[in-house]
């Protein structure tokens, strides 16, 4: 069977859904490719390089639904594309079928299977096909930099003989997949950057990142995202209002507002105000990711950029992921072929859409001339159900307080194993030989210079670097040195052997290091 890729007809879209790699990758699942001529330029894949690799390339939309019998597409069929549309035809596409029930019956009364990339379950087995994360990925990234082109300064603050520069400020609302790239790609150019979600859970995950998350204090319980799938829940009255008036709080003194928020089958929460927009400095950013389902900003104005009368900048953009169209195309084929090889098992050319799979089920939406959407629930939940835990900010006083009890404890810890030592020495000192003590005293002194070494290594530095640690905790090969001179065959034997083993420690230690440092190198 042939696999197909027409060019895209939606105005602005530069993506395409078959590259030269993802092609040859399906030769390998018995399929043969063809694409139309032109599908890849905007994404810079030429015909000549679908040929390379294999694919055959056509002139025309209508030669390419009639050879095709599996069609990839990124966009939702509209217009003649759906006239080419035939029975038996598999199409697999962003399909958002809760918002185009008059597609759906149209794809129904012409046979066609449809699967739809933006109905992947999100569970883990599913994760390689989830389309809608990688495109979300693109799209947090490209906002910084839609940011920083329009913000005017540095995001990192800077020394300079001309003045001192402040860092840039950041505010993320939403830390789902777009708004975790948005955090990574603010906090790697130096920016201080706050996030806000209404899922407690993700508080660690903004930390981790190096940005600060924004708690509110509010004492209801938060629902669990993954009763939607990995998405936020709808929030109380209650808790929004305590949302805005911590935003209202924040705005003054925020650089560049980026806006994630959407919660699925709704339109996106107004989460950013006008008063807020009129609460910035003139100069400030808003990029709205949401702009397309009609935007967390109550000026956005989807697919414009506008400017405030008093200089704030508000981005509506909905094509993130086409400004970045070789990248988001690669990502996008490579979810396609994953899904493909699922509906190839015996990789023999012939697809096999199976309705017993979890994944399968879950994103065909029409079969068989009839609508399948909505999905039954899928049998693995999208992730483990956690007891909702209420997240307190401690105040500086707390936190002070907690300081100093800890390092009581750990005084009162050392103390005690100070004096539990010295009873021992003097146990065995009161027994034992001059000799004998003298070899003890060198290895318990080895043994503490060697532990305390190690101890003091900070845990996030244990990865990739934990043989490294290894290796510095080999300092004990030091007390094994200064016994090798003993004149007992015995002591110099357990040296010699002491010895030994620490340099393999050591030599190791740095030749796992090395191997593990060269899988972050650029090839």
């Amino acid at each position: 069977m042939k696999i197909g890729a027409p060019k895209e007809l939606f105005e602005s879209e530069a993506r395409v859904a078959l590259t030269p790699q993802s092609a040859e990758q399906l030769k390998k699942l018995g399929y043969d490719c063809v694409v139309e001529s032109g599908a890849g330029a905007l994404a810079r894949f030429t015909d000549d390089a679908y040929r390379e690799a294999g694919v055959e390339v056509v002139d025309s939309a209508e030669a390419l639904y009639a050879a095709a019998d599996i069609v990839l597409k990124v966009r939702a069929p509209e217009g003649e594309e759906l006239d080419r549309l035939r029975e038996g035809h598999i199409l697999i596409s962003f399909i958002w079928p809760a918002q185009n029930e008059a597609l759906l019956e149209t794809l129904k009364a012409k046979g066609v299977t449809t699967i739809a990339m933006d109905m992947v379950p999100r569970i883990s087995r599913a994760q390689k096909m989830d389309a809608l994360s990688s495109m979300a990925n693109i799209a947090g990234y490209r906002s910084v930099i839609e940011a920083g082109n329009n913000f005017g300064r540095f995001f990192t603050g800077q020394v300079t003989a001309a003045g001192k520069v402040p860092p840039a400020k950041v505010l993320v609302v939403g830390a789902g997949v777009a708004g975790l790239a948005a955090i990574g790609t603010a906090t790697s150019l130096g920016a201080i950057t706050l996030a806000f979600d209404v899922r407690p859970e993700v508080a660690e995950q903004i930390e981790s990142m190096g940005a600060e998350f924004v708690y509110l204090d509010f004492d209801e319980e938060q629902q669990d995202g993954a009763a939607t799938g990995g998405y936020a829940a709808p929030s109380s009255p209650e808790f929004r209002e305590k949302q805005l008036e911590k935003f209202r709080e924040l705005a003054p003194d925020i650089d560049i507002v980026i806006t994630t928020a959407l919660i699925p089958g709704r339109p996106a929460p107004k989460l950013w105000t006008e008063d807020m927009v009129l609460a910035m400095k003139p100069g400030s950013v808003i990029v709205d990711l949401a702009a397309e389902r009609g935007g967390n900003c109550d000026l956005t104005i989807p697919d414009e950029k506008i400017t405030t009368e008093h200089g704030v900048t508000i981005v509506g953009y909905t094509d993130f992921p086409s400004r970045m169209a070789t990248q988001s195309s690669t990502l996008y084929a490579t979810n396609l072929r994953h899904m493909l090889t699922d509906l190839t098992p015996d990789k023999d050319g012939v697809p096999n859409v199976n309705m017993e799979d979890d994944v399968i089920r879950g994103a065909t939406v029409t079969h068989e001339k009839e609508v399948t959407f909505p999905p039954p629930p899928p049998k693995v939940a999208a992730i483990a159900k956690q007891p909702a835990k209420k997240v307190v900010e401690k105040t500086p006083a707390e936190k002070a307080a907690d300081e100093v009890a800890a390092f009581k404890a750990q005084t009162r810890q050392q103390v005690t194993l100070l004096a539990v030592g010295a009873v021992l020495m003097l146990a065995v000192g009161a027994v034992a030989p001059a000799s004998f003590m003298q070899h003890f005293i060198v290895f318990v002194l080895a043994v503490f210079v060697g532990f305390q070494v190690i101890w003091g290594v900070a845990h996030s530095l244990h990865t990739p670097l934990m043989a490294v640690t290894n290796a510095i905790s080999s300092i004990i090969i030091l007390g094994a040195l200064m016994q090798i001179g003993s004149g007992s065959f015995l002591v110099i034997l357990l040296a010699a052997i002491s010895v030994f083993m620490a340099g393999i420690n050591i030599f190791g230690g740095f030749m796992v290091t090395r191997r593990m440092l060269a899988m972050f190198q650029k090839s």
